[in-house]
């Protein structure tokens, strides 16, 4: 690779990277090109990307980002799954590894904050950010709904006992 296609390498990796919500890097020794491929269509259906480069590379080009420095995490061959989303890299990884013994998730970064295997593994348990809010939303319904069942209980409560002393007349009579 001539250097002119290696610095526009470093800059195009950078750019996409800098804009990342989360990094997840992983080990891919053994894995086959149907099962990154496979990879790739997961992470790209969920909004993410994932990358190949040379280590030498990928350091460069996340050195001049805002992310935390985890270039000791590069050693062997590595896949770079990012995301905008903070979430989705470091689930469908963790999914991925889950299915694959030989995909080992390393570590990533998130934002300044640097994150070992076991990180990467509680933020994929976690819910994404779009089932946070809609469990809020059905929080903050849910006592509204409570509030109306209580202020009508009574009414409903008073119809009740006026039909059934409506009907005990109607019987006396």
């Amino acid at each position: 690779m001539e250097r002119a296609e290696k610095r526009e390498l470093v800059a195009s990796l950078q750019s996409a990277l800098s804009g990342a919500g989360s990094i997840v890097l992983a080990q891919n020794a053994g894995l086959t090109v149907a099962n990154l491929e496979s990879l790739r269509r997961e992470v790209k259906g969920a909004g993410g990307f994932v990358k190949i480069a040379k280590n030498r590379l990928a350091k460069l080009a996340l050195k001049e980002t805002d992310h935390a420095d985890i270039s000791a995490l590069f050693t062997g061959p590595i896949v770079i799954a990012y995301a905008a989303d903070p979430m989705t890299a470091p689930k469908i990884a963790q999914k991925f590894a889950d299915k694959n013994a030989k995909y080992v998730v390393l570590g990533g970064a998130m934002g300044k904050t640097a994150l070992d295997a076991n990180n990467v593994k509680a933020l994929a348990t976690m819910p994404s950010l779009n089932e946070l809010r809609a469990t809020l939303a059905g929080m903050l319904k849910q006592p509204a709904t409570r509030i109306a069942s209580v202020i009508v209980a009574p009414a409903g409560g008073i119809a009740r006992v006026l039909a059934a002393h409506a009907e005990k007349s109607n019987e006396a009579a």
